[in-house]
């Protein structure tokens, strides 16, 4: 089986030269558009998501042989989430590649995070299988360097910083409520308000719900602390 030019081009962006290429096509290959001979890439997400956290771990582990499990983890989930590997999906434009059916593409598959996130978790697992864990890990250590260099310090998301502040001072956890759902279903704005009983409230608008959630949470942390 031969790679479409785009799939080499593709091929040739990760840094990697398939002996199976249908390894990378079943990667490539959305839920929508598949049939029983062509399979899609649910599994290989599944693979992926476990070779990724393996290459992650290791590199933070190495990286900083003085930080404790409470600091490393943080770092370990900023890196792994569905938003990083969306991330690096966009930088090496695997969404143009991406086989959807023609409704998904019709509402703007090929931007969301969730399928992003997904395929490139299942090329992470094509890479493994057709040339093992060192190809892998070369691959993902090279398309995430800068995230790797850059993640913060203390990398603990912002809702779980709330919900730690509110612990130390004895108050309940912070709630999110939805306040707002605009725009077409294929690319919605939430607004998500956190509220944290007696310390107020701070609104946060994002594409998804879960980003929304964390915008508000780093709202109200600023306002708690002057910001």
């Amino acid at each position: 089986m031969r790679l479409s030019a785009e799939m080499q081009a593709f091929a040739a962006r990760i840094g990697h030269d398939f002996a199976e290429p249908e390894l990378l096509i079943r990667a490539l290959t959305h839920g929508s558009v598949s049939s029983p001979s062509r399979p899609d890439n649910q599994r290989l997400e599944f693979l992926g998501d476990r070779v990724l956290g393996m290459v992650i771990a290791e590199a933070l582990y190495r990286a900083d042989p003085a930080a404790s499990e409470g600091r490393l983890a943080p770092r370990f989930n900023a890196l792994v989430r569905k938003e990083a590997c969306a991330g690096v999906a966009r930088e090496i434009g695997l969404g143009e590649v991406l086989k959807l059916g023609r409704s998904e593409a019709a509402s703007g598959g090929r931007r969301k995070q969730a399928l992003l996130g997904d395929a490139m978790e299942a090329v992470i697992a094509a890479v493994y299988l057709d040339a093992g864990f060192e190809a892998a890990r070369e691959m993902v250590l090279r398309l995430w360097e800068a995230r790797i260099a850059g993640v913060a310090e203390d990398a603990r998301d912002a809702k779980s910083a709330l919900q730690e502040w509110a612990q130390a001072r004895g108050l309940r956890p912070p709630s999110y409520v939805e306040m707002a759902r605009e725009g077409p279903d294929h690319a919605p704005v939430f607004t998500i308000e956190a509220r944290l009983e007696g310390h107020g409230a701070a609104q946060g608008r994002a594409s998804t719900k879960r980003a929304a959630e964390q915008a508000a949470a780093a709202a109200l942390l600023a306002k708690l602390s002057g910001g």
